[in-house]
């Protein structure tokens, strides 16, 4: 299945209208719910990557595929950077600058359309960059790494989730994961004080929150849409590992 702007605008869309939804991730993953943006980064894992991206106040942050912009909102809110957020989808960027616009003071945000591979900012421009979840998208997640390092100033640090697959020839283990290795791809897009760590505790908690999910009432659209993706993650689940990398422009 090809995930397209289409698709995550339909998505977004019926995301607008499902408290339930909302509520489930949030408490799973101990967000504060007005960031109405959870996913599958725990609150306690958001800290860990403010704290990777050694922002001070004033600095730009990038949230790469930033979506309703709620986990680049947070950084931003515990940080006191400004916040440049790109998204592929049309309607998740019209999310984010409501978003924004509810929980930041006026101007510390801004939103637009990009993709991972052309996020349409200029190069040099940012002090700090995130991508949580999302750089298996990226075809092939080197280039977008590879995107990453073009935007950051020199000493601009990066801070990338994601999941890489335990045993790299099991077959269970969707191909766009199977294209991760944060390790090698973030070596060869030129990063320095390359980390990666796996994330036990972030994985743990994401079983949970599936869980949970798939045992919820099928209450719309969006929850079903979760159901599903839940009961495929757990039919995999063991097969993939939560990962959390860092790396640094020299």
């Amino acid at each position: 299945m090809t995930l397209d702007s289409v698709y995550f605008d339909g998505w977004y869309t019926d995301m607008a209208a499902a408290p339930t939804r909302d509520a489930i991730l949030a408490r799973a993953m101990g967000m504060p719910a007005e960031l109405q943006d959870a996913g599958a980064l725990l609150w306690q894992g958001l800290a860990e990557v403010t704290a990777a991206l050694r922002l001070t106040p004033g600095d730009l942050l990038a949230d790469i595929a930033c979506g309703r912009g709620g986990y680049g909102i947070g950084v931003a809110q515990s940080s006191g950077a400004h916040l440049i957020g790109v998204d592929f989808s049309a309607v998740a960027v019209h999310q984010a600058t409501a978003n924004s616009a509810r929980l930041l003071p006026a101007g510390r945000a801004t939103f637009q359309t990009g993709t991972l591979l052309e996020t349409g900012l200029p190069t040099g421009s940012v002090d700090a960059l995130m991508c949580v979840d999302a750089v298996q998208f990226g075809e092939p997640p080197l280039a977008a790494l590879t995107e990453f390092r073009r935007l950051l100033k020199p000493g601009g640090r990066l801070a990338v989730t994601c999941w890489e697959a335990v045993d790299p020839a099991d077959e269970q283990v969707p191909s766009r994961i199977h294209a991760v290795d944060l390790r090698r791809d973030l070596t060869k897009a030129g990063f320095a004080d390359v980390q990666v760590r796996e994330m036990p505790t972030w994985r743990q908690a994401e079983r949970e929150m599936w869980e949970a999910a798939v045992a919820a009432p099928d209450a719309d659209a969006a929850m079903r849409a979760l159901q599903a993706e839940g009961r495929r993650s757990l039919d995999t689940f063991d097969a993939m590992r939560r990962v959390f990398a860092t790396g640094t422009a020299p």
